[in-house]
């Protein structure tokens, strides 16, 4: 792909870079800057005032024309993509602006990354139209295949552009939790943990995201483990400490166990392997219809085993009995209590699933690996 040139068009919800944004944001950087080793990449996003209009970060150049809306937003985009007329167009997660670039430059080869159900479905968008945004796109790269059934339900005659092309972690920055045992130790001490099994819970504070069943969980938890706390890692959105009404609710929940289930406050991006390496076991008790869950992959890169619910794209990640166990989504709360009070008991059975969790996250799911057969999925437009 040397000298192919691939322009990354980000939703325009979050400023790129960001330690404060969604995961769409997150897998725009990293797979640019994976990108830029075998091909001119350009990145664009909103314009914020705390980075310029243009610059160049590593290999990546990064574009970002005013926000004033979706339409403006894309509108602006269009006219610089024009200037740049490059060989390949990725729009992630935006279905309409796949549509809105088409009508605009009828050659361009134009790629949707679709990350959720969100923006092919209802309220967002209705079936007739969605089908007219798909239509319009080249390829459409998806991270699950429940995903990608997803797509085909809504738009059988797309069948043949889906592909699948999971996400990743970064194995410099999500390493084993053994091979940080001093840190770990250290980290564990000045919270005042040690000698305390760890459950981890990380993302947003929202009903889809199961937090209420976990928590609920927790009391058949502690009467199996006295020594057993929970972390409670974020917010009830990207970079956020509001105290919304389901947090409050959550808080409540919480309260009859001081000290064993803690809230931590919204934690950046790049301080969160140190807080996966603390667990024992990572819960992802995900309701609904969760694509990927990138939370599974980082924490099996640290080596830690998953409980997670079994739906949408998390079975395809979480090996059941081998890297993690899989909670049946009819009995989230009991699933939940019992698989992880199963895994805090055994000691060997932690060791030896998050030995073969790290093996499966460093063979599939790395962003060097993604970027990889994206590469090779780009050159089948040629």
């Amino acid at each position: 792909m040397n000298g192919t040139s691939i322009a990354i068009v980000s939703p325009g919800s979050f400023a790129l870079p960001s330690g404060t944004s969604s995961s769409v944001e997150h897998v725009v950087e990293r797979l640019a800057d994976r990108l830029s080793a075998a091909a001119r990449v350009t990145v664009l996003g909103r314009r914020t005032r705390l980075r310029p209009a243009r610059e160049q970060i590593g290999g990546v150049d990064y574009m970002r024309p005013s926000f004033k809306g979706g339409q403006p937003y894309i509108a602006a985009v269009c006219r610089k993509l024009m200037k740049l007329k490059p060989d390949v167009i990725q729009v992630e997660n935006r279905p309409r602006f796949v549509r809105y670039l088409r009508k605009r430059m009828k050659r361009a080869k134009i790629c949707l990354g679709l990350h959720s159900i969100t923006f092919i479905s209802k309220p967002h968008i209705g079936r007739r139209e969605v089908g007219e945004c798909l239509r319009c796109a080249d390829l459409i790269f998806v991270n699950s295949e429940f995903l990608r059934q997803q797509v085909i339900a809504r738009v059988p005659s797309v069948a043949d552009r889906v592909v699948v092309n999971p996400l990743g972690a970064d194995p410099a920055s999500f390493v084993p939790r053994w091979s940080q045992e001093e840190a770990r130790q250290e980290m564990l001490a000045s919270l005042g943990l040690a000698g305390h099994k760890i459950i981890v819970f990380a993302g947003r504070l929202l009903p889809m995201k199961g937090v209420e069943p976990l928590l609920r969980s927790m009391p058949a938890v502690f009467a199996a483990h006295p020594d057993a706390v929970l972390l409670v890692i974020g917010g009830a959105g990207y970079g956020s400490s509001r105290q919304t009404a389901y947090v409050r609710r959550l808080k409540r929940l919480a309260a009859g166990y001081p000290g064993r289930i803690r809230f931590i406050p919204y934690v950046s991006h790049d301080q969160i392997p140190a807080w996966f390496r603390l667990a024992d076991v990572v819960a992802v008790p995900s309701l609904g219809s969760e694509a990927f869950g990138l939370v599974n992959v980082e924490a099996m890169s640290c080596g830690v085993p998953v409980v997670a619910t079994e739906v949408g794209g998390i079975p395809e990640i979480v090996m059941h009995e081998a890297t993690g166990l899989l909670v049946p989504a009819h009995a989230v709360e009991a699933g939940l209590a019992e698989s992880i009070s199963r895994i805090l008991a055994d000691e060997e059975l932690r060791r030896r699933m998050g030995e073969q969790a790290f093996v499966r996250a460093s063979e599939l799911y790395t962003w060097e690996r993604m970027a990889e057969r994206q590469r090779i999925l780009y050159e089948l437009l040629n």
